[in-house]
């Protein structure tokens, strides 16, 4: 399976406000990490600084997913048309995770 960036889906809304890389419930940065324990899946990009970080306008994507447990993870590539991502178990959870 070949993919682009244009493939891999969207971070739809972030609603984690002590992150550096959201900006009004969007994020900005190029891509997110999915990762965590086996009970939930956490961003990893998730850092909770004051000063914003990220690019100007960006359609922030999942570019890696650890989760192989997930219903969305083939090849460790998320297949999720789209990624939710708000407090959970840690300060940022991918709320689109769901164990198969």
């Amino acid at each position: 399976m070949s993919m682009t960036l244009d493939d891999l889906p969207a971070v739809a809304e972030c609603s984690v406000a002590g992150c550096s890389y959201n900006d009004h419930s969007h994020c900005h940065a190029a891509a997110v990490t999915i990762a965590g324990t086996a009970d939930h899946a956490e961003c990893a990009t998730f850092i909770p600084l004051s000063s914003k970080g990220g690019l100007d306008k960006v359609l922030t994507h999942v570019g890696a997913c650890q989760r192989g447990e997930c219903i969305h993870n083939s090849n460790l590539e998320c297949t999720a048309a789209s990624v939710r991502i708000g407090p959970g178990a840690d300060s940022a959870d991918c709320l689109t995770y769901e164990v198969s």
